[in-house]
């Protein structure tokens, strides 16, 4: 199986969506004749030309807009975020227009479009350029919300997104644009609300997504080389729709988890993910949920002290070995 980039695997989900499907376009800052900001797009361009790829103006309202409204005559966007700090300026066409036209409605029209782009902090580009904005977008009914960890599942689930008849909203992160893992030639597709179970353990579930997953990876072989713990590492690669089943099952094998995330601990992914287990799973509990985050403070723009704000593998192994 060959090992792809995460940007290479994005890069083959949309060049095989743009062959499959006359109707899927790319639009965003960059994205053409540039290759894309992050270079996902590169390529694509030459290939297929300035009606499938097509750069948009520096007005996210503008060319989100104009996707909600292509989207509802039967085309499939893909609108890149160069970064998803910079969607809150689209928040009335992402969040009035695109997650409500299915319901107001009454299913009579739908939004099948893609919001895709890296959501992280970690590269010392500031507080505005380094939101992840993945709770605020999961608030809403009628938006989709995926964080791909790994190339495997970034392709996978681009595709999918691409498919969906809803608007599906895809945070990737820049650190792992040129990270690689091993990708099947033959095609394939990840459904939607279906978590991964990335390593298995039986003293302790990490439940975490997009890249917070890869860095529970790692703090999962510390505890057990130097503790001789066996965590077991939940993706959920889906925030919404969750995939409930896949935590209750892990939180009934181990009895103890830590909820890992990139995000603000303040009203984020991860109290939602608690108070479900506490409210469906208290029984099989043998300590109370703990939860790792990025530290409540806008991104810190020193790169030594951003480093230190988000989840490192030394954070969550100190986390976990206060509830074995």
């Amino acid at each position: 199986m060959p090992l792809l980039t995460y940007r290479k695997a994005l890069n083959d989900a949309f060049a095989e969506e743009i062959l499959r499907d006359e109707n899927v376009f790319l639009m965003g800052e960059e994205v053409a004749e540039y290759n894309g900001a992050y270079k996902v797009t590169e390529g694509l361009w030459k290939r297929f030309g300035s009606k499938r790829v097509i750069d948009a103006p520096i007005s996210e309202a503008a060319f989100v807009g104009l996707g909600v409204g292509a989207a509802l005559v039967g085309m499939r966007p893909v609108i890149e975020m160069m970064f998803w700090s910079f969607v809150y300026v689209a928040f009335d066409q992402l969040m009035n227009n695109a997650g409500c036209v299915r319901y107001m409605s009454g299913g009579l029209a739908n939004v099948p479009m893609v919001i895709r782009g890296p959501a992280n902090g970690g590269t010392n580009v500031g507080a505005t350029h380094s939101h992840t904005p993945e709770n605020l977008l999961a608030n809403l009914p009628g938006l989709k919300i995926v964080c791909p960890a790994t190339a495997y599942d970034a392709k996978g689930l681009m595709k999918t997104a691409i498919r969906d008849n809803d608007t599906v909203c895809v945070m990737e992160n820049t650190l792992l644009y040129g990270e690689k893992w091993e990708v099947p030639e033959e095609e394939y597709t990840i459904p939607l609300g279906v978590a991964d179970v990335k390593r298995e353990g039986s003293d302790l579930s990490f439940i975490a997504h997009g890249r917070a997953a890869i860095t529970c990876l790692k703090a999962a072989e510390i505890l057990e080389e130097q503790h001789g713990i066996r965590a077991e590492v939940v993706d959920l690669r889906s925030i919404r729709p969750l995939d409930e089943a896949a935590i209750l099952r892990s939180v009934a094998k181990t009895h103890r988890v830590v909820v890992v995330e990139e995000n603000k601990p303040f009203c984020g992914v991860g109290a939602q993910i608690a108070s479900m287990i506490q409210e469906k799973a208290f029984d099989d509990l043998d300590a109370p949920v703990l939860r790792v985050s990025a530290l409540d403070a806008p991104a810190i723009y020193s790169m030594p002290l951003e480093k230190m704000q988000l989840p490192t593998p030394e954070r969550i192994v100190k986390k976990a070995l206060e509830i074995c």
